[in-house]
């Protein structure tokens, strides 16, 4: 035994530790009942901040009984209505000592004013101030609706006028709510969309540029307080997991932030020019397949945005091991929480400054990326800036050029994807035995539950002449500042406690400034796809139309809410490669929508692409218009995250194929429906083709 000297015979004290980062789980499904109660569980094992997932039809402004609605109530999210539903989301969480992030967009202002009322509400039954409370609230309303047009796909206006609601809630913030971030800038999402790292520092910074100067040029914010508005700008990152270049990337983020906001915008306080930002890691990287090695994706992806002091995030979310497969469970989302806290409470990695600080090899990195995107940002401000680039298509097709070229690399095997491309072989894995229990499902009553509660909303606020008048007094006054330029939020707030709905606000809007579709950017991306195996379906494709006398032509479909069109765009890439038509008319359309531009264009095939989880109220109702409209020879395939118990009923029901995550293989697919088109006109399979030919 080595005997101690007995000056050093007790241990030294541990360096003092940075406080850990805001640790969040996104969640919100059913109504804002159960997510309450989630919501609760979560804050009592640990967890600092809440991130509330809303379903699609709130996030797009439309209420649960809204024919768009249907099949996509309480999937995605909580259906957030009217403020009666605010009210029973936060029902005993105090909002002034709460941190709350809300992914919401098109409809930011709405659910802020939903907050902000609900906070006062909460002040009063506690015998204070609502002003003081309301001054007092933390969070972040997502609020970039640039990256919505590019990627996600919830918006609800065209840019210009969803622009200036962005605007308006800044000066409102600012003056009215000063520890709130207004807009959290999306990088994320353009990740998921295949954007480079390049891309994703320049795309959002440029979205930034496009905002502060509307800010600027508004008047809403004297000059000298703009350095307050830059000080409540945060980002929301993405970190995949090539950890190294996603921790430089964050370095560059943090350089390319301070020299925009000091030298374009003249903002002296460095405190104010701190780049601010929340990170969920990847979910485009997760996997189907061994989905059990998504929890060494997220760790790795989580050091990345964590291990350098001086670019670390100050809030982060974690996905769930089984986001591929379904809504993860309250215990998968605990897992995670696990993961940040033992990360931020049993490692030593905050008693250090940064670890990064000199490192040639990181410097060399992050100057590579601050180069390329300081070139691509010029590109955009030089073709009118974010939103003249989302107008033109420009961003859009260069997102959907990038992510073919992510899928060529993986479909080649020049990028190694553990379990899906190599190392396939696999035991049987105890996690997914039992795929009924290994997702959290949603209710089937659960739509038909909130549909019934908004129109009883209604009714009984229309039933009191005093509550009808003053909701109809709100709607004139949001009706009329729209119209004039005001500033919306007060108008906004008016509508909330007079108890109008999600999809009534919504409404009016629209009738002001109108409907908007983003471009798709799939006519204007260059497909990168080739070898032996295009090659042969693109010949498949030629013979099989040479022997029905026409072009083959395939018709690729969104329906309902679900706005994440990346695979949707990857495989009209793909089968227009392939030599087929492609009919691809973007997102959010109905099954009769579908039908009819099944009729029209005269196709061979129809491909649906929903990830949403509304599958299977959606594809009946197509399946049912294509038998209505006599297309019995059209076969249908869907695609997205599908259960195996889901994908044998629609088998079951009509549908011809189903393709999850783990089909990776495009070409393939694409070669699939030439043979699905051979069967139903009653032609020979592929095999009977000649040799050459496939």
């Amino acid at each position: 035994m080595v005997e101690m000297d007995e000056a050093t015979d007790e241990a030294a004290p541990r360096p003092q530790r940075d406080r850990p980062w805001v640790m969040r789980t996104y969640a919100g499904h059913s109504s804002a009942a159960a997510s309450n109660a989630l919501y609760r569980r979560n804050l009592d094992k640990g967890q600092t901040g809440l991130s509330v997932a809303f379903d699609l039809p709130t996030q797009t402004g439309y209420d649960p009984d809204h024919p768009l609605a249907r099949g996509e109530v309480g999937k995605v999210g909580v259906p957030v209505s009217h403020l009666g539903d605010m009210r029973r989301l936060f029902e005993g969480i105090p909002l002034k000592d709460m941190n709350t992030s809300m992914t919401i967009n098109a409809v930011a202002m709405w659910m802020l004013a939903l907050y902000q009322v609900t906070a006062e509400e909460q002040a009063v039954a506690a015998g204070e101030d609502p002003a003081e409370w309301v001054r007092s609230l933390a969070g972040t309303t997502q609020n970039d609706i640039i990256k919505e047009y590019l990627s996600r796909g919830t918006y609800a206006f065209p840019p210009e006028p969803s622009l200036r609601l962005i605007v308006d809630m800044i000066a409102h913030t600012v003056r009215e709510i000063p520890r709130w971030n207004p807009i959290n800038i999306c990088s994320y999402h353009l990740q998921e969309a295949g954007a480079t790292p390049v891309q994703e520092l320049a795309f959002s910074l440029s979205t930034a540029v496009a905002v502060l100067d509307a800010v600027r040029d508004s008047g809403q914010v004297a000059p000298e307080d703009l350095g307050d508005v830059v000080a409540r700008i945060s980002f929301f990152v993405n970190a995949g997991v090539r950890f190294v270049e996603e921790m430089c990337k964050m370095r560059a983020f943090v350089q390319l932030w301070d020299e925009l906001t000091r030298g374009r915008y003249g903002v002296q306080d460095a405190k104010q020019r701190r780049f601010r930002y929340g990170v969920q890691v990847n979910s485009l990287g997760l996997t189907e397949a061994q989905p059990e090695n998504n929890v060494q994706r997220i760790v790795l992806e989580m050091l990345a945005v964590t291990l350098s002091k001086d670019a670390r995030a100050r809030a982060v979310q974690l996905p769930a091991w089984n986001e591929a497969l379904g809504l993860p469970r309250p215990w998968d989302q605990q897992w995670s929480l696990r993961l940040q806290q033992v990360l931020a409470y049993e490692s030593d990695l905050l008693e250090y400054d940064d670890l990064f600080a000199g490192s040639h090899v990181v410097e060399a990195k992050v100057a590579e990326l601050v180069e390329g995107a300081r070139a691509e940002m010029a590109r955009i401000e030089e073709a009118g800036g974010a939103v003249a680039a989302v107008e033109s298509g420009y961003m859009k097709s260069a997102l959907v050029a990038s992510h073919a070229e992510r899928r060529r690399r993986i479909e080649t095997g020049e990028e190694v994807v553990v379990g899906l491309n190599r190392f396939t072989t696999t035991e049987p894995n105890p996690l997914t035995a039992d795929l009924g229990t290994a997702i959290q499902t949603v209710d089937a009553d659960v739509e038909e539950a909130a549909a019934a509660s908004v129109r009883a909303w209604r009714e009984e606020r229309d039933a009191d002449p005093e509550r009808r008048a003053a909701a109809q007094e709100a709607v004139e006054r949001l009706r009329a500042d729209a119209a004039s330029g005001t500033n919306l939020m007060a108008a906004t707030l008016a509508c909330v406690r007079a108890g109008l709905t999600t999809g009534e606000w919504a409404q009016v809007l629209r009738d002001r400034f109108g409907e908007y579709r983003a471009p798709t950017g799939v006519s204007g991306s260059v497909g990168v796809s080739s070898g032996d195996g295009l090659l042969a379906v693109r010949e498949a494709v030629r013979r099989t139309g040479e022997e029905l006398g026409e072009r083959l032509r395939v018709l690729v479909g969104k329906p309902g809410l679900d706005g994440h069109s990346n695979g949707a765009e990857q495989v009209a890439v793909r089968a227009r490669d392939a030599g087929f038509e492609v009919v691809y008319q973007g997102i959010r359309l109905t099954p009769e929508q579908i039908v009819s531009a099944a009729v029209a264009e005269d196709v061979h095939l129809v491909g649906l692409s929903i990830l949403s989880g509304s599958h299977m109220a959606l594809v009946p109702s197509v399946l049912e218009g294509m038998r209505a409209a006599g297309l019995d020879d059209v076969p249908v395939v869907v695609g997205g995250i599908i259960p195996e118990g889901d994908a044998a009923q629609l088998r079951a029901a009509g549908v011809a194929a189903v393709f999850t995550p783990k089909d990776f293989g495009l070409t393939e697919m694409v070669g699939e429906f030439v043979g699905l088109i051979r069967s139903a006109r009653g032609l020979g399979t592929l095999a009977e083709l000649e040799p050459a030919a496939v």
